[in-house]
């Protein structure tokens, strides 16, 4: 067994995690370059609008339980 406590294992768990998804934001943003892909507005405005709500769901994971969606262009 582990002697690590509950806010050890969170503080662990959410660092790796906050930075998966730091990286995983900093690839998206790659895909802004206009000579190498295909995009237009409401391509972007769909990825935002989408990753705001993720985030807004976030916010409400920690006072209920809103579960998580898939995205699709």
């Amino acid at each position: 067994m582990s002697d690590e406590t509950k806010r050890e294992k969170f503080v662990r768990l959410a660092e790796n995690r906050v930075n998966s998804v730091l990286k995983g934001i900093e690839l998206l943003g790659n895909l802004s370059n206009s000579s190498n892909y295909d995009f237009n507005k409401d391509d972007l405005d769909k990825i935002i609008k989408t990753l705001k709500a993720a985030v807004s769901d976030l916010e409400k994971n920690y006072n209920g339980t809103e579960k998580s969606k898939k995205f699709k262009l």
